[in-house]
């Protein structure tokens, strides 16, 4: 079976847990033989941008002292032949230029999404 997960909200439970916790479930699930790729929308496409870096966060007396490094989990998930696909209208939508990105990514617009959602026996919105 094929699973294709869509990540629309951005840092989901990235300072409780360091990682998103979407994207580690996909891992996580590839890693156990799933066949699962991943779609960036909405603010998760600010994920694919190369130069990322949420260090140095305080909030209050807090300090994160391992943030999310989300750039380098992609990465991992990529070199594992998991394919991400990030919609490029909401890129646009955000500023974001497609030579910030991180090389590997599938830009795909708006108006291929049902045809990309049909290569795929299972979508999971998150």
């Amino acid at each position: 079976m094929k699973v294709l997960n869509i990540i629309e909200t951005a840092y989901r439970a990235t300072l409780e847990e360091q990682d998103d916790t979407i994207l580690w479930l996909s891992q996580a699930m590839a890693n156990a033989g799933a066949n699962i790729d991943v779609l960036l929308q909405g603010n998760a496409v600010s994920y694919g941008v190369r130069s990322q870096d949420a260090s140095g966060l305080n909030i209050g007396h807090f300090k994160q002292t391992q943030p999310p490094e989300i750039a380098a989990d992609l990465q991992r998930m990529m070199d594992k032949d998991i394919n991400v696909y990030i919609v490029q209208e909401d890129l646009t939508d955000r500023g974001i230029e497609p030579t910030e990105l991180m090389d590997g990514l599938h830009l795909v617009h708006r108006e291929q999404l049902a045809g990309t959602l049909d290569k795929y026996q299972q979508v999971w919105h998150w």
